[in-house]
């Protein structure tokens, strides 16, 4: 799939980049040459009128961006589970009550325990590929696992309360 990206110079100002939709819609980035951004969308009927901006600070787009990166690599993983039936890619949010906050990954055993494969931890606008079980564990992880339904049920079940 090819994504059209036109870049627009604004002088005095700085840099627009255009992403153009499959369907026609038009979504800008706005560079200042002092560093602010905006997020532009444009008016459908009339793709050279901005129809409404968002002004984001630095901690602001690098959040998005990380957002969109993050739900990048994990539409690729999911697209994998659509393709095998019963298998499942989910998130999950290491609480600030479970019992493995502060230990490492190892010590959940989750894979012997549930039959679900940790495939990644969000942390921090930071993605932590393939973790090992030496990997540690912080409250509000995101635990990127892959499963059955009943595995990643007790998956969850796992990090929130423990084992029995």
């Amino acid at each position: 799939m090819t994504v059209r990206v036109e870049k627009v110079d604004l002088p005095g100002i700085g840099a627009r980049h255009d992403v153009l939709t499959e369907s026609g819609r038009r979504v800008g980035v706005v560079s200042h040459r002092d560093g602010a951004r905006e997020i532009a969308v444009f008016d459908i009927d009339d793709p050279d009128a901005c129809r409404e901006s968002v002004t984001l600070t630095d901690d602001e787009a690098a959040a998005l961006a990380d957002v969109l990166g993050a739900s990048m690599m994990l539409s690729h993983i999911t697209g994998i589970g659509e393709q095998l039936t019963g298998l499942f890619t989910e998130q999950l949010i290491l609480p600030a009550g479970s019992p493995y906050v502060g230990g490492v990954l190892g010590d959940t055993k989750a894979r012997t325990r549930t039959s679900t494969s940790i495939v990644a931890i969000v942390r921090d606008k930071q993605v932590i590929p393939s973790p090992t079980p030496d990997t540690p564990l912080q409250s509000g992880d995101t635990i990127v696992a892959v499963g059955t339904r009943s595995g990643l049920d007790a998956l969850a079940e796992l990090l929130t309360h423990g084992s029995d």
